[in-house]
């Protein structure tokens, strides 16, 4: 409720003056990549305003608090000079303000995923089609072609990114993947086995594919408690009562959740702690592969810094494996081994994260890298890619490439010729008709 800082932008950002500042700056996972482990996201939560602390509301929350000063006195703004003010009292004591940029860490590579034993998901020629209807006869007009042959492996303990603009087909994918969706043409497997057993009454095997929600709200019953939302998919699976309540206890411990949580209804958390109650959900089953969808988009930095550890200490925990989907390439940079890139339903880029950051070999790949947002005014682009037009309609696809009208290298042959998502060597796959002779740009790496 006060501010805590302010002043010209460019300053604000390269010298913060205040810990909460700093702490929001190194939450945000950026490009281009680091080597290390997790973000260093703010501990704690912002305070109950009706119980605030007696003296600095960050108090509880910083790195360089002084013990007896800060929790008995509220801090004066101080000025700064050039128009800069922060309220807090280590500019009385004459301490400066420590600051960590984080950038995007890489936890793995493709080496440390065991390509030899079978992969654990494995997806074909996968189409996902929506038939659009009208008239009083409900016939079908057009098609919308959400999904088109896509294919993929995800191997066990792997994360793999997809990232893509809105309307490209992830989240169609991805309830796909989990059976939310019924595929038009290609094939699902997994552990070498089709998913179309769901039907036939091999429920207890999906509760090992598990989904968590982009929404951290819309996605939880608010009529449900916190425990019976979690219990609902053991319920399902048939585990007793003991069982049930002892498994919600411990995915309410990993996702770092205290258990007096467990009685409270969807409306009485924060953002976070919402996500993490879904988080909760999916491992409550014990399962072996996770498709999140956009799980941090609807929070802050902060928050979403913390969800993001989660995320990577579960995985070494658990031995999880991640299909990851945000439209935030920090994001996908910081917990991906390899990373997908989807265009007009299809996968136009498949290729180890760092490979694929520094140096990409799709002209939309290259386009999407030149847009990513820094807060950092020496990292911002001076030569962003302006793409011409917009997506083309998914009910009438072109006949060449989906990209070609908007692409600066585009050819006739890109015009009236489809290419194929081929074998580009060192486990990068380019669908471009010209992805050998084109020399794209990527992130600087540090």
């Amino acid at each position: 409720g006060r501010v805590a800082e302010q002043g010209p932008v460019d300053l604000v950002l390269t010298a913060p003056q205040h810990p909460s500042t700093a702490g929001l700056l190194a939450s945000v996972p950026s490009l281009p990549l680091t080597a290390g482990g997790s973000l260093p996201a703010i501990p704690g939560t912002v305070p109950n305003l009706e119980e605030r602390p007696a003296g600095c509301p960050f108090v509880t929350r910083c790195p360089q608090a002084i013990e007896t000063l800060c929790e008995s006195l509220p801090p004066a703004a101080t000025e700064l000079g050039g128009g800069r003010h922060a309220s807090c009292h280590l500019h009385a004591e004459g301490i400066t303000v420590t600051r960590t940029l984080a950038g995007s860490t890489v936890p793995g590579s493709p080496d440390n995923v065991d390509r030899s034993t079978p992969p654990l998901l494995s997806v074909r020629n996968l189409a996902t089609h929506f038939p659009v209807r009208t008239g009083l006869l409900n016939r079908t007009v057009r098609t919308v072609r959400a999904v088109n042959e896509v294919s993929f492996d995800l191997w066990p303990g792997e994360t793999m990114g997809l990232v893509g603009e809105s309307g490209c087909g992830k989240t169609t994918l991805a309830h796909t993947v989990v059976g939310l969706n019924r595929p038009t043409a290609g094939t699902i497997r997994y552990r070498d086995q089709d998913p179309a057993a769901r039907a036939r009454g091999q429920r207890t095997r999906w509760t090992e594919v598990r989904l968590v929600f982009q929404d951290p709200f819309g996605s939880l019953n608010p009529r449900m408690t916190a425990f019976d939302i979690v219990a609902e998919v053991l319920r399902v699976a048939g585990h007793d009562r003991s069982a049930v309540d002892a498994r919600v206890r411990a995915a309410f411990a990993q996702a770092g959740l205290p258990e007096s949580f467990l009685k409270r209804y969807p409306h009485a958390f924060s953002g976070g702690q919402r996500q993490r109650i879904g988080i909760a959900r999916a491992l409550a089953s014990r399962p072996r592969l996770i498709v999140a969808d956009e799980p941090v988009s609807a929070l802050d930095v902060s928050v979403q810094a913390q969800i993001l550890n989660l995320l990577r200490d579960l995985q070494a925990s658990l031995d999880l494996t991640y299909l990851l989907i945000s439209h935030d390439l920090g994001v996908v940079a910081n917990l991906s081994d390899r990373v997908a890139v989807m265009y007009a339903g299809k996968i136009v880029e498949l290729a180890p994260a760092r490979a694929l950051f520094e140096a990409p070999q799709h002209p939309y790949t290259e386009a999407l890298l030149s847009a990513v947002l820094s807060p950092d005014p020496g990292r911002r682009s001076s030569e962003r890619i302006r793409l011409r037009g917009t997506v083309p309609d998914l009910t009438r696809l072109p006949d060449g490439c989906a990209f070609a009208g908007r692409c600066p290298y585009a050819t006739d042959r890109c015009e009236s010729e489809l290419p194929a998502l081929a074998d580009a060597g060192r486990d990068r796959y380019v669908s471009c008709h010209h992805a050998d002779r084109l020399a794209l740009r990527g992130t600087e790496a540090e």
